[in-house]
């Protein structure tokens, strides 16, 4: 008789969710899908504002990355307002998105994960967290807390307070770079390359010790998708988009983000609230792709920065072609750290970066804009339409979590196939379906566009849909 698991909520990600897992009547694992349970509604709540308050709007979608929205949300009004913004004021709004990164990436990889990478996978949930984290690696704990408030306290003297800060608008940014703070954040730096350098190096030595998760965490051929620069390089505010298949050949290159709609497509399936975008040429659900810090590891020809070229060189060498275990997202949030640090140092050794010019005005120009950019989970699509009196009247927004949705789904059937071997939930197994998750660091408060929190509920089910037994958290 077949059965069914069911894991709900899903912990440790932002965002209400579960898992359903179908047993077949070998007792084997046939099915497994990740719902997403939260209500769709920032694109029809905003229906009737003004396009000048987007920004400040899309950003209340999420807590942890109110800035990545903020950054496509202003790049669509600029093309609203068909104008091209000063480049301090791009280059400041780019410092912002580098910090933004950061932080996001210290709270997924320390607070979030490396509980599983210390305690191990096994370990007594109680222990399994953060403050084990603090107990049994104090260093490591102490450099995620140190990294997380570096890029908080970047995003806080830029814009004046950490999370929803209002600093970025159509046009460029508020108000420019004191010279005080400029000092304040170069300041921190020193100490947070360090940090980064001694992280790598941890994980570098302890990831290995992890292969069974390895070969198994969505570790199958996708393609993958991403901004670049003109020549290839990592970039993180504006570029075009390249798509790379599993050995690396290069699909697509430099597509303009605002014709999406000419290559990208997005499926609905009855049992989630969340889309399933996918590559039209090659259909659905064929074209599944991934986006974030794995994908943008494997299309980019370099990172831009020296010690981020030389870790991304290392990151390279786990495979040849692409590198396809999702578990690797982790070790790519680390390069991506380090990148972002060297890269904000870049730009603040710009002299230019001080300029009081910061700011373009003007009134609509344009009756739709699309803005992209790179938020820490992927690549992020704003698209807006207005009426003559510059009040929306459509919107869509493809977020990085819904990018990744199809490769999350097939990530947690190989997942269950690997680990479930009984009609019963056992801790260790729920810990890797949910870790699974975990690697792609969703957002689904942003992909859904709700607020809240993330709980997950797994159900496994008998072949008849008979509940063999539940878990259900948060």
């Amino acid at each position: 008789m077949s059965k069914t698991i069911t894991i709900d909520p899903v912990t440790r990600i932002e965002g209400h969710s579960k898992i359903t897992i179908q047993l077949g009547d070998d007792g084997k694992v046939a099915d497994a899908r990740f719902h997403v349970t939260q209500f769709r509604g920032f694109e029809k709540m905003t229906e009737g504002r003004p396009f000048y308050e987007m920004p400040a709007l899309t950003a209340r979608i999420c807590g942890i990355c109110p800035v990545s929205h903020l950054m496509a949300s202003a790049k669509a009004g600029d093309a609203l307002l068909a104008v091209q913004i000063p480049e301090t004021a791009a280059n400041l709004r780019r410092i912002m998105n580098l910090a933004q990164i950061i932080q996001s990436h210290a709270l997924s990889f320390f607070h979030l994960s490396s509980p599983d990478f210390v305690m191990g996978f096994d370990a007594n949930p109680v222990e399994r967290n953060i403050f084990g984290v603090l107990q049994k690696q104090p260093d490591l704990a102490k450099d995620g807390i140190a990294l997380r408030k570096f890029g908080q306290s970047i995003i806080e003297l830029l814009g004046g307070k950490r999370i929803h800060p209002a600093w970025v608008v159509p046009g460029g940014v508020s108000a420019p770079l004191t010279e005080d703070h400029h000092s304040s954040i170069m300041a921190l730096v020193p100490d947070a390359l360090e940090r980064i350098q001694r992280t790598l190096i941890w994980y570098k030595d302890i990831f290995g010790n992890f292969d069974p998760e390895i070969r198994s965490f969505a570790n199958f051929p996708t393609l993958f998708m991403g901004l670049v620069g003109p020549d290839g390089e990592l970039a993180m505010y504006d570029g075009k988009l390249r798509i790379v298949d599993a050995v690396g050949n290069v699909v697509a290159d430099q597509l303009d983000p605002t014709n999406y709609a000419d290559f990208i497509s997005e499926a609905v399936e009855p049992d989630s609230y969340l889309k399933s975008p996918y590559y039209k040429p090659m259909g659905y659900p064929d074209g599944i792709y991934r986006v974030g810090p794995l994908a943008r590891m494997n299309i980019i020809s370099r990172c831009g920065t020296p010690l981020a070229d030389q870790e991304w060189a290392e990151f390279r060498m786990l495979q040849r072609g692409a590198v396809l275990s999702s578990f690797q997202y982790h070790y790519a949030r680390l390069v991506e750290i380090l990148y972002c640090i060297e890269r904000i140092e870049q730009l603040l050794n710009d002299p230019a970066i001080l300029s009081q010019h910061v700011r373009a005005h003007a009134e609509p120009n344009a009756f739709e804009g699309i803005g992209t950019s790179e938020a820490p989970r992927g690549t992020l699509m704003h698209h807006y339409k207005i009426d003559q009196n510059g009040l929306i009247t459509w919107v869509n927004l493809i977020i990085a979590t819904g990018h990744n949705n199809l490769a999350m789904n097939k990530g947690v059937l190989q997942v269950a196939r690997q680990f479930i071997r009984s009609t019963k939930i056992e801790e260790p197994m729920l810990n890797r379906v949910e870790a699974v998750i975990r690697t792609f660091d969703p957002c689904l408060s942003c992909s859904t566009h709700a607020a809240g929190q993330y709980p997950l509920d797994v159900q496994l089910l008998a072949p008849d849909g008979e509940l063999l037994d539940a878990v259900k958290r948060g």
